[in-house]
């Protein structure tokens, strides 16, 4: 294997760990210079589709949330988020990995999720300097 056929594979893999499919459409929300460009990148290979950004009015079927300590309410920043998703979508919330700036508890993303009317399935290394928290709505809320 080519080491670019490698890193494609590697690239890939990162939206891969999120569960994203080729097709889905993903809105971005929270970018900031600290963000992943190569999970950014990774999920626009795999799905095929450039990442909206936070102004978009599209439904969509997953979020991808980069929020840390000190951006403002996470409860209504994940009930923003849920606006625009699609039924059956789901929100990912990318968090700094503790010891790192920003860095958010897990019982403070529980409580606001929770209070959000969300439920987290999993979570991840989704970067190196980033966790991942999926975060879904219950079935049928609409």
């Amino acid at each position: 294997m080519s080491a670019t056929a490698g890193q494609a594979q590697g690239e890939r893999g990162l939206a891969e760990r999120l569960g994203l499919k080729p097709g889905q459409v993903v809105q971005e929300i929270g970018w900031d210079e600290d963000s992943d460009d190569e999970l950014r990148e990774s999920i626009e290979n795999l799905t095929g589709n450039e990442l909206l950004d936070e102004d978009s009015y599209d439904v969509v079927d997953v979020v991808l949330l980069w929020w840390r300590d000190g951006d403002g309410d996470l409860f209504d920043a994940l009930t923003n988020a849920m606006r625009a998703l699609a039924d059956g979508g789901q929100i990912w919330l990318l968090t700094p990995k503790a010891g790192r700036e920003g860095h958010v508890e897990p019982s403070d993303i529980g409580e606001d999720a929770t209070t959000a009317g969300l439920s987290q399935t999993s979570s991840i290394s989704a970067a190196p300097d980033w966790s991942g928290t999926r975060l879904v709505p219950p079935k049928g809320r609409r």
